[in-house]
C-alpha cells in the first residue's frame, strides 16, 4: 500500500520529534531526581529560569543540564549537546562555561568547545589546543542543542573562550567572548557582532579591556615581583536599574580565584569599561552570572573554588542575593534555596 505524501510528512515529522525528545531527555551516568545545589560538582554554573515551563535549567562546564522547579531540588545531569563530529571540535569536544540565552524564540547554548587533537601554537613552553567559543541552538530550553549554519565564529588561530550574550544599544546581538592570555600573555575582554538568528558572526573581533587593566588582579612574575594577573574569564553583562552597564568578569588574586566588576562610561560595549578597585566576591568564588527568580529575586549564580587533595579543583554551584537597584551592584547574603 502507497502512502500520500501527506501521511509520510506527517510520519517523518513524528519520528523526527520522537528521536529529538529521546536526546533532550538522555540522562548522564549519575543521574538523580532528589539532588540538592551542594550535591553537584559544577564549573561555571548558569541558571535559566524559563517561565513558558515554569523550569529553571542549569549548565556549565562539561556540557551537561540539570532541571528544577523550586532551586530546591534538581534533575540530571542530561546530555543536552550535539555537535558536529567533521566540524574543527572532532568527535568528542571539550565544553567550558555553557550558558542558556532565550533569544526570540529560540533557545541558544553559547559554549566554549575545545578540540585535544588539533594544536595551534606554542608559547611560552605551553601547547596551545584548537579552543573556541561558539554557539548551538534549539527549539526547547533542555536541547538538543544543534549547530547552526556557520561552522566557526572566531578566528582559527586564536584561543577564545567564555563567551555570552548581549545586545547593545543599537539592537544588535553580540557575543562577549575572552581571548585567552595562554596566547598573547594578557588576557582580553573582546566583542564580536552576531548575526540577527546567532547564526554566525559579521566582521572581527573588537577589544573592550585588557587583564592588566584590572587594578585588584595581581599575581608574581618570575622574579617575585607583583605584577597584574593576565587571566580574563567569565563575562556577563548587566544592568542596573537606573541603566547603566556593567560586566562581572573573573580573575584572580594570587592563588584566589576572585572576580571583579567594570562598568562602561558610555552606556555601551564600546566603553571606555572603568575598572572596580576592588573585587565584588569574597575569596574563592567566581564565574557568574545574573537571573531572577519566578518571584523576583535577583541571583548571582557562580561556584565555589577549592583545591583538593590531589590537587583537583573542587566547584559548587552558589547563590547569593544581588542588589541592582542603584548605580553599582551590591552583593548581599547568600542564598540557600529552601531556607
Amino acid at each position: 500500500m502507497k502512502l500520500s505524501s501527506a501521511i509520510r510528512t506527517i510520519l517523518i515529522v513524528c519520528v523526527f520529534l520522537i528521536v529529538n525528545i529521546g536526546h533532550s531527555q538522555k540522562k548522564a551516568p549519575g543521574f538523580r531526581s532528589d539532588l540538592k545545589l551542594d550535591e553537584i560538582r559544577l564549573s561555571d554554573p548558569c541558571i535559566l529560569p524559563d517561565a513558558k515551563s515554569e523550569m529553571y535549567y542549569m549548565t556549565g562546564s562539561g556540557g551537561l543540564l540539570w532541571k528544577s522547579k523550586d532551586l530546591v531540588t534538581w534533575k540530571g545531569p542530561y546530555i543536552v549537546t550535539k555537535t558536529d563530529p567533521d566540524s574543527w571540535m572532532g568527535e568528542k569536544p571539550m565544553i567550558w562555561a555553557a550558558e542558556l540565552h532565550k533569544y526570540h524564540d529560540k533557545y541558544y547554548y553559547f559554549a566554549t568547545f575545545t578540540n585535544r587533537d588539533v594544536k595551534i601554537d606554542t608559547v611560552k613552553g605551553n601547547v596551545i589546543e584548537r579552543r573556541a567559543s561558539h554557539v548551538l541552538v534549539s527549539d526547547k530550553p533542555d536541547g538538543p542543542y544543534v549547530p547552526m549554519a556557520d561552522p566557526t565564529y572566531l578566528p582559527a588561530d586564536k584561543p577564545t573562550l567564555d563567551g555570552t550574550l548581549w545586545v547593545d544599544t543599537d539592537g544588535k546581538p553580540y557575543m562577549v567572548y575572552c581571548y585567552e592570555w595562554l596566547q598573547n600573555w594578557d588576557g582580553t575582554i573582546e566583542k564580536i557582532e552576531l548575526k540577527s538568528d546567532l547564526s554566525g558572526s559579521v566582521g572581527e573581533g573588537e577589544l573592550l579591556f585588557k587583564a592588566s587593566e584590572s587594578p585588584w588582579s595581581r599575581e608574581k612574575d618570575e622574579n617575585g615581583d607583583i605584577i597584574p594577573n593576565k587571566v580574563t574569564d567569565g563575562p556577563w553583562l548587566f544592568r542596573t536599574q537606573t541603566g547603566r552597564l556593567g560586566m562581572l568578569w573573573t580573575s584572580w588574586i594570587f592563588s584566589d580565584y576572585v572576580q571583579g566588576v567594570a562598568y562602561s562610561e558610555s552606556g555601551t560595549l564600546d566603553g571606555p569599561w572603568i575598572q572596580d578597585s576592588e573585587p565584588i566576591t569574597p575569596p574563592n568564588f567566581g564565574h557568574s552570572m545574573l537571573f531572577k527568580t519566578f518571584d523576583g529575586i535577583l541571583l548571582m549564580s557562580l561556584h565555589s573554588h577549592k583545591v583538593g587533595a590531589q590537587g583537583e579543583y573542587i566547584r559548587i554551584p552558589r547563590l547569593f542575593r544581588v542588589d541592582d537597584s542603584g548605580d553599582k551592584l551590591k552583593l548581599g547574603e547568600e542564598y540557600i534555596p529552601g531556607e
